[in-house]
């Protein structure tokens, strides 16, 4: 069957293309709406910002991403949107107007991206406060404006804002509803772009084919064809199967589908412990979350993956499917060596647990970066601590950054155990033997590594003599 989407209220049907062709390529090469540039190609900068549109219960959700990183594919069943259909009959859309009046572009190369993120923002929340705009723009960089003048058009813009997408939601919510339940495959003799719409036909479609390259976000895999010239001409995207994209929350656990993507999980696993939602907040930007996933994350098994190093801290375990077959696994099992981890072709990162903390359970998290939003980490540390009268009577600690895959400090777990909270500060971590690369040095590493670990030691030490003073 044929791509399809809507754009500026029509469907389009696209017969046949590359499976590897990004979006920003599409709009720029094939449509000539080169309002959207083209800076970093790789989810940095934000220049290439668009705002996809789907139905969610009835009403349309929009989101913002980045087109230099996404296939083409993706898009089918959504409402595109660009720069270009903002304007009404030579006005200004309100984000376009405020950033005239508040002389928010100089050179204008970033202000098609920052027009789009608020647009996105606009949408998503009414009367929104200046962090709200800060986040939503964490994923737009510009050289030569400065971001005060941005930020205020965005305040002003978002602050009620009501546009024709808001009077024509419900054209759009018709025009897109037949293509829900449609699986997408778009194939050229051996190559092909499967978009299943349900989980089981997704991981049939997997099994069917296990050298194809299975694609969630694209957050990763866009890179492999935008900066490491690798063609994928065998693409099997999950992001249409609704039911792969699922929370389960229960009394003890949360299960995460591996499909869900980091904007969807944010609330729930911030829920668990705020550590966790802080880092979460750091992870990309707003763009790189509303595409990418949880479970793609751990699939492409870097060792400074940022989801890995908390999850194993908290004794996730990890579900994994070929065909109708399923296998359960603690999640630190899974990475094996650097680029090597327990998945056969064709089985899928199927579904996380995630256990709740006991009340007795106190967990920490520290993500070191060069800048504070949207870097890939120097190194994470991960700890989980049980505390029974000021003695630490179980811990689980974990690092990415520190070696080829994220692991376990266990020579230093066993130290800790049996002491308190003071003696602990004691313990020097020695489970690492990191290497050094553009991003640190081994020695660099070694030491922030040990802070880390103090760090969270204190602030837990802190915590408790709060409450005992409270009380």
């Amino acid at each position: 069957m044929a791509l399809q989407f809507l754009r500026r209220g029509k469907l389009v049907r696209v017969e046949h293309f590359a499976p590897d062709t990004m979006l920003l390529d599409y709009l720029r090469l094939t449509e000539r709406s080169r309002g959207t540039k083209e800076g970093c190609n790789e989810g940095d900068c934000g220049a290439c910002t668009v705002v996809l549109g789907e139905v969610r219960q009835g009403r349309m959700h929009y989101r913002a991403v980045n087109a230099c990183i996404l296939f083409l594919g993706q898009i089918h069943g959504k409402e595109l949107i660009t720069v270009e259909d903002l304007a009404v009959g030579g006005k200004l859309h309100p984000v376009q107007q405020a950033m005239v009046d508040l002389h928010a572009s100089q050179c204008g190369f970033c202000t098609p991206g920052f027009v789009m993120s608020l647009f996105a923002l606009g949408h998503a929340k009414q009367a929104v406060s200046r962090e709200d705009v800060t986040t939503a723009l964490a994923g737009n960089l510009c050289r030569c404006t400065g971001y005060r003048p941005i930020i205020d058009a965005g305040l002003k813009a978002c602050a009620s804002l009501r546009d024709k997408f808001h009077e024509d939601e419900q054209k759009a919510v018709a025009a897109l509803a037949g293509l829900s339940a449609m699986d997408l495959l778009v194939a050229d003799g051996a190559d092909f772009f499967a978009a299943p719409a349900s989980a089981s036909a997704l991981a049939a479609m997997a099994a069917r084919h296990p050298q194809a390259r299975i694609v969630s976000g694209a957050t990763d895999v866009g890179l492999w064809v935008t900066k490491l010239l690798r063609p994928q001409r065998q693409i099997i995207y999950t992001g249409r199967a609704a039911d792969f994209a699922q929370l389960h929350d229960t009394p003890s656990a949360l299960f995460i589908d591996g499909g869900a993507t980091y904007e969807d999980a944010a609330a729930a696993l911030g829920a668990l412990a705020p550590d966790l939602g802080a880092v979460m907040q750091r992870l990309g930007s707003t763009q790189v979350r509303n595409s990418g996933t949880i479970g793609g994350n751990i699939a492409n098994g870097s060792p400074i993956g940022d989801m890995p190093p908390m999850l194993i801290a908290l004794d996730a375990r990890l579900e994994l499917r070929q065909g109708s077959e399923t296998r359960h696994m603690p999640l630190e099992q899974f990475f094996i060596d650097y680029g090597k981890q327990d998945r056969k072709p064709g089985e899928l990162v199927w579904r996380l647990e995630v256990p709740k903390l006991r009340a007795n359970q106190h967990f920490k998290a520290f993500k070191v970066t060069k800048r504070f939003d949207e870097d890939i980490s120097a190194l994470l540390g991960a700890f989980r601590f049980d505390i029974e009268g000021g003695i630490i009577t179980a811990a689980r600690i974990a690092f990415g950054g520190m070696a080829a895959t994220p692991k376990r400090a266990l020579k230093t777990e066993a130290a800790l155990t049996g002491k308190s909270l003071e003696a602990a500060l004691d313990v020097v971590l020695d489970d690492y033997a990191p290497i050094s690369d553009m991003r640190a040095s081994a020695a660099y590493r070694s030491e922030t590594a040990q802070a880390l670990l103090k760090k969270a030691l204190l602030e837990l030490a802190g915590e408790k003599n709060t409450r005992v003073i409270a009380a």
